[in-house]
């Protein structure tokens, strides 16, 4: 069984003087006659380790003339260096060579644009950047996961094959088994979508929302945590046609409450992170993101203000700037808005109450019939982080606003029932996780915290 670098940084002591054999990857080898420093990592965590090479190695020729990217074994003994800037070294007894690199390898112990990095995504990973960003959407995602399950949520699994609409299905990707070049047709010359294999036209979800309140109607408490999908052709650094979202539905559960879960799960997940990942966030501070662990510990120990819409059309109103997109009282707010705002409070920011003619239809109708009981978190140099709202649990208001702004109740009939059925007080959030990942990392595309990313002529792999 092999031995992994992860492990002697972890019990270091324990590993002085025993001999490890180790299988990764060469990302450098400093070469001279008698001896070599050959970097290593074995992608079991951040760090990478130092092997010395000496003439004496019986492929000593081969092995020191080695190119970025290589894969070795490497047998050997691990000596302490306390003194270096390495804690430890691995001396080499044995070194396999299982595929040695030629000059073709793109990836050379230089820095690369993130722009030349995403033209090959599949070798981006072993990169330092990607590395970090990528351990980091790990252990967020764990994060995430651990909060929810420890607060005593249920984790639901809501279909990515769907015919309910609930984002609008002008942005949702259809499905069908037909034939594009030969498709039925009916006697009025529309494509007869009952031959289709679920006998009638269905999407890839842009949304588990819809289908998690019915589980939260059930269980009081549930999450989902999967991947969405959204037609909207966006070139914009925030936006991707797949994305994860992290979606909780909460029953008995009023906009103030839902605000205080958002903050205490953002702040958590955070906490976590931090704790999990020091020498990634360590090495994104200092080359990606200066500040990066100040704006980390900074959000953690924030007081995040609440504040209804009409108000901070107020304060963007009084604040004699002269913006791009003027404010108004019916209208969304934009990215500038959303600095401006952050900076004021000097922290995260709740905007709530939304003017109704903007909002989706499920969303909360107030007492005032203008405003919904919607709210959006706004954070310091990120903007919009996660979007909620309470959900309308009265069955004639909601199928009014379906009726009013034009939504198909057929397809949702199941969904207008829950109000019928055991309806409650109950809300929910969601939050894109590509964007929280961009938050941890510094990270300002959300292209690079995406394995391979889907976006508008761009679906490579």
């Amino acid at each position: 069984m092999k031995d992994e670098i992860k492990s002697i940084y972890k019990d270091i002591e324990q590993y002085d003087h025993k001999v490890v054999k180790i299988g990764g990857w060469v990302k450098s080898v400093r070469a001279s006659k008698d001896f070599a420093f050959l970097d290593f990592s074995d992608g079991t965590c951040f760090k990478s380790a130092q092997v010395i090479l000496k003439n004496t190695l019986e492929n000593y020729d081969v092995v020191s003339k080695l190119n970025t990217g290589s894969t070795v074994i490497v047998e050997g003994e691990v000596h302490l260096t306390p003194e270096n800037k390495q804690p430890f070294e691995i001396v080499a007894t044995k070194v396999d060579v299982f595929c040695a690199t030629d000059s073709t390898y793109p990836l050379q112990k230089k820095r690369h644009s993130v722009e030349f990095l995403r033209e090959i995504a599949y070798l981006r990973p072993r990169t330092n950047l990607f590395g970090a960003v990528f351990r980091i959407r790990s252990v967020a995602a764990m994060a995430v996961h651990t909060y929810f399950q420890e607060h005593g949520y249920v984790y639901v699994n809501t279909p990515l094959l769907t015919t309910a609409d609930c984002e609008g299905s002008d942005q949702m990707f259809k499905v069908t088994t037909l034939d594009l070049n030969n498709l039925p047709k009916t006697a009025d010359g529309k494509v007869d979508m009952t031959k289709d294999l679920f006998g009638k036209t269905a999407f890839i979800t842009g949304s588990g929302q819809l289908h998690g309140e019915a589980f939260a109607l059930a269980f009081n408490k549930i999450y989902t945590f999967g991947p969405t999908f959204r037609t909207e052709n966006s070139n914009t650094k925030t936006h991707a046609n797949e994305f994860w979202m992290i979606e909780p539905e909460i029953a008995f559960c009023d906009l103030d409450e839902l605000m205080d879960i958002e903050e205490d799960m953002l702040k958590s997940v955070v906490q976590y992170v931090m704790s999990k990942c020091p020498d990634e966030l360590e090495f994104l501070d200092k080359f990606v993101a200066n500040g990066l662990l100040d704006k980390l510990n900074a959000l953690v120990s924030s007081h995040f203000t609440r504040i209804d819409h009409k108000d901070v059309i107020d304060l963007l109103k009084k604040s004699g700037k002269k913006w791009e997109f003027e404010p108004t009282y019916e209208s969304d707010i934009a990215k500038e808005h959303e600095k401006y705002i952050t900076e004021y409070f000097n922290g995260p920011v709740f905007i709530k109450n939304w003017p109704k003619d903007i909002k989706a239809y499920y969303m909360k109708v107030n007492s005032d019939n203008r405003t919904v009981a919607a709210v959006d978190l706004v954070v310091p140099l990120a903007g919009e982080l996660m979007g909620g709202s309470q959900r309308e649990d009265d069955y004639d208001v909601l199928l009014g606003r379906c009726k009013q702004l034009g939504v198909d109740v057929s397809s949702i009939d199941w969904y207008l029932n829950l109000r019928k059925f055991g309806s409650c007080v109950h809300s929910g959030f969601g939050m894109g996780f590509e964007r929280l990942v961009m938050y941890l990392t510094g990270v300002d595309n959300i292209r690079d915290v995406i394995p391979f990313a889907r976006t508008p002529l761009n679906c490579q792999y």
